[in-house]
């Protein structure tokens, strides 16, 4: 390929013919002139500018380092987060679900291989694509319609480590002999983040009962906008049904959040009653990877405790008969 590279055309100008010290003196006098020029007819501009620490004279540099960090940020965004799976269509999902239910006709095992298919060995927060996965595999499998974001709400992570909890108190001189069977766990000496469940024992319902029975522990208190918008998701949080299902054996339960924790520093995201770890794990449960979901359940027709789907419980991996 024969000729000069565009670059390197202005070594064909004749130095004799043409000054470059003369363009060069020229081109910095234009400067200094429309500098000047911008700043008696803007002067009020040139004042901010200078208040940002900007020179008019460099605007053009800065802009230029601008849309740079501005490319680099868009790449970084755009990049999907290493550690992640890849994960199918939603359909594609479903039918493959529907396939190996049909054949062998163990749902729980089917919910376990499918819980790890997506998610990673630690806990950490999902992201949507791995969180849609799931909303999908749990009104499949289990029959509950459960999500990770309901009514523009979502909790910090929808995976983390539960850890157990004790009774709660339901009224004004409630003790633990009124929870049998569980009493060993003890009554929490504090009430929970609602107050008690009814004024009197006289008040207490059947329906608050088995709220208290079945009660979660999620940690409203580190929500970004709790403290901004508290009283709006005080009422929202109070009793608000969630999925929680056991990653490890594929045990789920349908609870009431009523209190609100457990502490940063102990390493743990969630919290469940004696009932719901019983469940989840047996007696000797008592920390754990689940996944919570908020349940959708407009009508109030899902109730709580154990969702008992598996016809067929393994023995391997259960530790309480379904």
């Amino acid at each position: 390929m024969g000729g000069k590279l565009p670059t390197q055309t202005y070594q064909g100008i004749a130095r004799d013919k043409v000054d470059f010290d003369y363009l060069r003196n020229h081109l910095k006098v234009k400067h200094l002139e429309a500098k000047n020029a911008f700043s008696k007819k803007y002067p009020h501009v040139e004042k901010f500018l200078k208040e940002k620490g900007l020179d008019v004279g460099k605007i053009r540099e800065h802009s230029a380092k601008i849309i740079g960090a501005g490319a680099l940020t868009g790449t970084l965004l755009l990049t999907p987060p290493t550690g992640t799976k890849s994960l199918p269509p939603p359909q594609e999902v479903l039918e493959k679900v529907r396939e190996k239910a049909s054949a062998a006709g163990l749902p729980q095992k089917i919910l376990v291989d499918s819980l790890a298919a997506v998610l990673p060995e630690k806990t950490r927060p999902l992201d949507r694509s791995e969180e849609k996965y799931l909303e999908r595999i749990f009104e499949d499998i289990l029959g509950i319609k459960a999500k990770a974001n309901l009514e523009g709400e979502h909790l910090n992570t929808s995976y983390g480590l539960i850890g157990a909890e004790q009774h709660l108190k339901r009224y004004p001189g409630d003790v633990i002999g009124n929870h049998a069977p569980y009493l060993k766990e003890g009554i929490a000496p504090g009430l929970g983040a609602w107050g008690y469940f009814a004024r009197s024992r006289a008040d207490i319902s059947p329906s608050l009962e088995e709220t208290e029975k079945w009660y979660a522990v999620v940690q409203t208190l580190y929500l970004p906008d709790w403290s901004s918008r508290q009283p709006y998701l005080r009422d929202w949080y109070k009793y608000r049904k969630v999925l929680i299902v056991n990653t490890d054996n594929g045990n789920a339960v349908i609870a009431a959040i009523a209190d609100s924790g457990p502490a940063a520093w102990t390493g743990k995201h969630f919290g469940g009653s004696p009932e719901v770890m019983e469940y989840l794990g047996g007696p000797r449960y008592k920390k754990g990877p689940v996944v919570l979901f908020f349940v959708d359940d407009p009508q109030n027709k899902v109730p709580l405790g154990p969702v008992e789907y598996n016809k067929v419980n393994l023995p391997q991996l259960a530790l309480v008969e379904t």
